[in-house]
């Protein structure tokens, strides 16, 4: 069976990625690649206001605040998510162009009056 190339794939199957995309991709993969950053990810994409105070997610998870902030870290530095100190807390925010970029990236496209399964045919 081949991988149809075509409007109806998703991005990664219609064309190879250049090494810079790759590697820019590949962090932020890398970043939802763990459960607790994962579930950190959703907690603050679906708080209330489409923000969440890192008081609001230490206590979800059995571990250490300094944990939770490495990992709150590593999802800020792969741009996935971005924090505004107020007072003594942070408050995370996801960046949507990010986490869309990520979803776009394995999203396939319709064609135009046609479902992608019916395109592949």
């Amino acid at each position: 069976m081949t991988v149809p190339t075509g409007e109806c794939c998703a991005p990664i199957a219609r064309e190879p990625l250049a090494e810079d995309t790759a590697a820019e991709l590949a962090v932020m993969l890398k970043a939802v690649a763990d459960p607790v950053r994962l579930r950190l990810l959703s907690m603050i994409g679906s708080h209330a206001g489409g923000e969440a105070c890192v008081c609001d997610l230490t206590g979800a998870f059995d571990l250490t605040a300094p944990t939770i902030s490495h990992h709150l870290k590593v999802l800020r530095t792969a741009g996935l998510i971005d924090g505004e100190r107020r007072g003594t807390w942070v408050y995370y925010r996801i960046v949507p162009e990010a986490v869309n970029r990520l979803g776009a990236l394995f999203t396939p496209l319709t064609v135009t009056g046609r479902r992608p399964q019916e395109a592949r045919r």
